[in-house]
Parts: C-alpha cells; structure tokens; sequence
C-alpha cells in the first residue's frame, strides 16, 4: 500500500505536468522556458548542499529524465 508522502508526490507530479502543458497550450509560456523551469529544478536539487542528500539526487535524477524523455501525456 503506498505511503501518504507517495500519494502526495504522484499527485503533485501529475498536476504540475497538467499545468505546464496548459501554458504551453495556451501560449502563455513556450516549451523552451518550460524546460529550462524543470533543469533550474534539477540543478537545484544536484547541488542542495544540506537535508537528504540521496532525497536531492533522485530528484534530480528523476526530473532529468522527465526532461530527456517528454512528458506522460504526450510523446514525440
């Protein structure tokens, strides 16, 4: 049984991946400085320099690939 924070987590990853693609669809923010909102992410989280560092590094790794391979909605 997944845990409240798992829950949590996947909801807050499927709305966020919803908003964005409503502002690319939208026209309010292209898909380049979509990316570059989720690398700044990334890179925030690769070079967090307190809390659960193996936390901050699955995060960027998890994020990264997100970026490399598209979103869930949507494939090129």
């Amino acid at each position: 049984m997944p845990t409240t924070a798992d829950v949590s987590a996947l909801a807050a990853l499927a709305i966020l991946e919803s908003l964005m693609l409503a502002l690319n669809d939208h026209n309010i923010l292209p898909e380049k400085e979509i990316v570059g909102i989720l690398k700044d992410a990334a890179s925030a989280h690769a070079n967090a320099t307190s809390g659960d560092m193996k936390m901050h590094k699955a995060v960027a790794k998890l994020i990264t690939i997100i970026v490399e391979s598209g979103n869930s909605v949507r494939r090129p």
